[in-house]
This record gives structure tokens, sequence and C-alpha cells, in this order.
């Protein structure tokens, strides 16, 4: 992108516009070129401004961010970043956000703002640069709800206790545009998958929230990590925000461990500690994926998977809403299979089904 990322800002409270404004100043590749109290003004801005990112509240007088967002993405698809209340009330509404089409989201703090928000300037840069590059779709209607399976009236979606070994594992690491791109993977899997275990870049509260969300949409059954679960087929299991996951064998199960170990990559939970923990716990009775997001957390996760035989998938480039993590994973040479989002989960399901094999050296 020639020149600076041109930002406008939408909140309703001025002091919010003004940190966020003197904030991404600050940088010296981004502009703010205007600023909104609420979506009827934004809408005019953009129109005579012609930003390239909108960092956009959820609560604002005359429209609610959800309601603006649904309908920008639908007539004039832009890249986003919400700018939501770190509540469980305001993470679920920031999943919907991402669901219709923003980039990503950036947490804001509860109790004094002036002083704490500060302290978000790297990542509101980093996310905004991210987002001037992001690929965005035009929302061409507002989709119902997916049904989980019409088996379900019959067949209960949860599957019944048992305690027999987890023969296989699926590892899946994402970070920005991920929270949709883990959707499409678990809609693709039935209560007879193996278990999954995933870290997503997700501040805490927001883990929580994403985890009951993906348990109501999709067929399996679905939580964020606590110490000690067991993982069972048709069972996936979600980092919390702000600890890592790791998957370790406890006799003949596998169980998550959650650490407060130092962020790796910058990130805790970080998906290069999954995918060794994983490597490490599993051996080649796993299969991992590595989907799209900003920087390069996972890449060496995946190459040392690959390096050790397991089967490897990244998201391709076309699909991903950033193509840093798994482009980095490829450009390392650590993925088996380069794959749009749509055609993921086969393909786990199809490498967990094979007799793992140990891979040719040399």
């Amino acid at each position: 992108m020639a020149g600076k990322i041109r930002v406008l800002v939408v909140d309703d409270s001025a002091l919010i516009r003004r940190l966020l404004t003197d904030m991404l100043n600050s940088a010296p590749d981004i502009e703010v070129v205007g600023a909104a109290p609420d979506p009827l003004v934004a809408r005019d801005k953009i129109k005579s401004l012609e930003p390239d990112v909108l960092t956009l509240d959820v609560e604002m007088p005359r429209m609610d961010g959800i309601t603006f967002l649904r309908n920008l993405m639908r007539l004039r698809p832009m890249p986003v970043v919400m700018v939501s209340t770190l509540t469980e009330q305001g993470a679920e509404v920031t999943l919907e956000a991402l669901e219709l089409g923003a980039v990503d989201f950036v947490a804001k703090p509860k109790l004094d703002v002036a002083r704490t928000l500060t302290d978000y300037v790297d990542e509101l840069t980093a996310k905004v640069r991210a987002a001037a590059s992001a690929r965005v779709k035009r929302l061409a209607r507002l989709e119902e709800p997916q049904p989980l399976h019409s088996s379900d009236a019959v067949i209960p979606k949860r599957p019944a206790r048992h305690f027999r070994t987890t023969d296989r594992i699926i590892a899946i690491g994402a970070s920005t545009g991920g929270t949709e791109a883990i959707k499409s993977v678990l809609m693709g899997m039935s209560p007879t998958s193996p278990g999954i275990v995933i870290a997503q870049h997700i501040p805490p509260g927001f883990s929580a929230a994403f985890a009951d969300r993906m348990d109501r949409m999709t067929p399996l059954s679905v939580k964020e990590a606590e110490d000690g679960d067991q993982v069972l087929p048709g069972h996936a299991f979600v980092a919390p925000g702000d600890r890592h996951l790791l998957l370790v064998r406890d006799g003949a199960r596998y169980v998550c461990r959650l650490s407060d170990g130092e962020p790796v990559n910058r990130h805790r939970p970080s998906v290069d500690v999954l995918f060794r923990s994983v490597l490490q716990s599993a051996g080649n009775n796993a299969v991992a994926a590595l989907l799209t997001g900003m920087g390069a957390d996972g890449a060496a996760g995946l190459l040392e998977l690959h390096e050790a035989g397991l089967h490897t998938i990244a998201q391709d480039e076309e699909t991903s809403v950033v193509w840093g993590m798994p482009g980095e994973a490829v450009k390392r040479g650590g993925a088996d299979e380069v794959l749009p989002l749509e055609a993921i989960a086969e393909h786990l399901l199809a490498a967990a089904g094979r007799e793992p094999t140990a891979r040719q050296s040399g």
C-alpha cells in the first residue's frame, strides 16, 4: 500500500476518539484522517475521506456498531478493527462482529481507560497494519445459523462417556481471522472426530465466549480448556486467553495442561507451545493445521511436526484473512498441504484416519 494507512476512528466517546487518534498517529506509517461519534456521521466520512481501515466501537447512539458493520459489509466492504470493552457481553458481540467480517479487535479496558488504553498502542497499530492488507469480502446476506446435523434430533450431540484411549489428536493454531476459520473447520467435524486442541490468539475473557459459541454452532462439544480435561473424540478444547495449552499423556489418556509460562512469540497462548506439546505427547498419532493469522507463531512448531513425520496443513493465501502464520510455515517448508479453508476439515480427518508412518529423512 503506497503512502500511510488512512484510518477513520468511530467511537461515541470524545476521550476515546482522542486517545485512539493519538495512539495511531504515533506510528510513522499510519494517519488518522477523521473521527466520528456515531455510525451516521461515519457513513458520510467514509464517502468523503475514503479511509483504508475503520476502528469501530460497539455501543453507540443512533445505530449500534453491529448494525452498522452489517450494512457496511454488504454495501461497501472495508477492513474494520473493533474496539470492544472486555466484558462477557462485549466478548459475545465482538465474536458476532468477526462473523460479520471485522478483521480483528482490540479489547478496551473497563476501568481507568485514559490511563490504561495507551498500553495497547503496539497491539492497536499492529492490528491496523494487518487489517490494511487483509482480504475483506462482501457480506452477501445474513445467513441463518446452520443446523448442527439432521441426526441431532435422534442422536444427542455429546457422545457417550467412555474410557478408551483417544488414538488420534488434531491440533489447530490461528490468530487474525481465526475465530471464523476455526468455526469453518469445526463445522466439518463430527461427534466421532478425534479430540481437538486449539490455540487461538485471543484475550482473556473472550476465549470462554468463543468456546461457548463454537459449542452451540458446531457438531462438537467445545469448551475453554481446564487443567486436567481429558481429550476425547468429539470434543475440542480452546486455550484460555492468557495461558498456554499443552497436551500431555496421562497413562492411557491425553489430557490438557495449562501453563503460565512466559509468552512465546509474544503470545500466550502460543501455537508453537501447543504444537510442541502435541509432538512430545502424541507423536505421529496427531495431525495439525495452521490457519490464518498475523506474525509467525506456529510456523516453527508446524515445521517440527512435519520433520517428525506428522501430517501438517497450512491454510492457503486466498482464503486467509492474513497470510502471515501459515505463509511463514509454507516458506519454511513445514506444510505437507496448502489448502483452501473449506477443504481443511476433510483433509485433517483423512490424515488422522491413516496409519501413522515415520517420515524418511535424507
